[in-house]
């Protein structure tokens, strides 16, 4: 019986990155649909439901992929709505590979050091810091995770996306406050940076330093933590010139500079491939998988 992914996608055309992936992953079949919205999901999942027996639909799938993170979390939510009693197929949601470039981030983090107790500083509250923030407290870390200064943006600076992205870092927070995740001993605090005296300050304290700024823009420059002895890891999610964090490179995994280590984009790019692939199988294994932030974490876990 062939294995078919239902790929949805928020972006006007779907992501030929993502079908391909699910070919090397094993899917025999991928249906791509572009330009979905929360209100065409019902239709496109509960048709798939009665093409199969029950034992049958862990061979259909659904991946939610696009641009638009916060869309991507609609998508998904309609498309558990539409299940009903075991008539249901497994889901993914990596909306801008989110969920498996953080999860691999911080599943290798967690890999070298323990976690629990250190202090940790995620300048950027787009979809891949908030998650890593949330992951990060999520295995005992106290966690802040900051805006961009605009004098650090400069004329990229956008009000409403700033507010748009702090605000989606605050219910994240939120969320972890009351999830079961918050009985490791975690915290997560949202803080808007009004200046770079500001981040300064919070650099003095931190033990990891995590840069989820968009891509080409440089954060941090070496006379920033080069001379802070309480930063011991540093990991920059940007692959484009200029680098987040100046004096690391793309490829450092772990390297060490001084005593701290430095994790690139590359370093974490590599196994995010894998872990992306894993979660593709893995969605073919039942018909019941939600592969959201923590399930694809989980996966990471497993293989990194």
């Amino acid at each position: 019986m062939k294995k078919i992914l239902i790929q949805l996608d928020t972006d006007t055309f779907a992501s030929t990155f993502d079908s391909i992936v699910a070919y090397d992953a094993g899917a025999d079949v991928v249906q791509s649909y572009g330009g979905v919205r929360p209100s065409d999901v019902r239709s496109l999942v509960l048709s798939v439901l009665f093409t199969r027996g029950i034992p049958d639909l862990k061979n259909i799938a659904v991946w939610i992929g696009g641009s638009d993170v916060d869309a991507g979390e609609l998508l998904l939510a309609e498309a558990r709505r539409t299940f009903f009693g075991p008539f249901k197929v497994s889901l993914m949601l990596d909306s801008n590979g989110c969920n498996t470039t953080a999860s691999t981030a911080i599943a290798k983090l967690a890999r070298k050091i323990d976690l629990r107790e250190k202090s940790a500083l995620v300048l950027g509250p787009g979809p891949v810091g908030v998650r890593a923030a949330v992951l990060l407290a999520g295995e005992g870390c106290e966690v802040q995770l900051t805006s961009i200064p605009a004098q650090l943006l400069g004329e990229r600076f956008n009000e409403d996306l700033a507010r748009r992205t702090l605000e989606s870092g605050r219910r994240a927070a939120e969320a972890f406050r009351k999830s079961s995740a918050a009985a490791s001993g975690g915290s997560l605090q949202v803080k808007d940076l009004p200046g770079l005296d500001v981040m300064e300050g919070l650099l003095d304290k931190a033990e990891i330093l995590v840069a989820a700024g968009p891509a080409g823009l440089r954060m941090l420059p070496l006379a920033s933590w080069a001379t802070r002895p309480r930063l011991k890891c540093l990991l920059d999610f940007n692959l484009t010139e200029p680098l987040g964090i100046e004096g690391i490179k793309p490829g450092d995994d772990f390297t060490e500079y001084g005593g701290r280590y430095a994790l690139g984009a590359l370093a974490i790019g590599n196994p995010k491939m894998k872990v992306h692939k894993a979660c593709i199988e893995r969605l073919f294994e039942r018909n019941d998988l939600v592969l959201d932030t923590e399930g694809v974490y989980s996966i990471a876990k497993q293989l990194i």
